[in-house]
């Protein structure tokens, strides 16, 4: 089995650069049509799905919280107050440094580390190795995927490379 870090960090750091690469392709896309690009930052896929900003914000705390809490160390609280596509990418910029700045060594070895999490109001615990598979990966991978359907369905012109970090 890989590392624990192995697992986590170049798949956040490399999904969240192609997330950045995708912001930029929207800041062009709304600089060349005129279209001011808070628009596209409350779209969302269906009335009761968070909008762009939310996607992105959520996709950030997976990866920080994951790593966090494999690490043992206090998960980071941010605030959720980026209104632009600018203070995403700095979100997604600061993510990205706290990711790098976790050594490998404190996530190694967390595979039966107890997670515990308040979902919905309840403590959850999970053993490290299930935390990461069956909660981290898929809702990270959800929100970005959410955040790539919305821009999509809104006619930036990306595509399944985008998405993967191909471009």
């Amino acid at each position: 089995m890989p590392a624990m870090s192995q697992m986590t960090k170049p798949a956040f750091a490399h999904m969240l650069g192609a997330l950045d690469r995708i912001l930029d392709k929207l800041a062009a896309h709304c600089e060349a049509k005129k279209v001011e690009p808070g628009v596209y930052l409350g779209l969302r896929l269906y009335p009761d799905m968070f909008a762009l900003t939310r996607q992105v914000q959520i996709a950030c705390d997976f990866a920080k919280g994951a790593v966090a809490r494999l690490s043992g160390r206090e998960n980071p609280a941010w605030t959720d107050t980026e209104t632009t596509i600018p203070e995403l990418k700095e979100r997604i910029a600061k993510t990205l440094a706290y990711i790098a700045s976790v050594p490998d060594s404190e996530i190694d070895g967390s595979e039966e580390r107890t997670i515990t999490l308040k979902i919905r109001g309840q403590d959850m615990s999970f053993p490290g190795l299930t935390y990461v598979n069956f909660v981290v990966l898929p809702n990270f991978y959800f929100h970005l995927s959410t955040a790539y359907g919305i821009l999509r369905n809104a006619g930036l012109e990306i595509g399944k490379n985008d998405f993967l970090g191909r471009t």
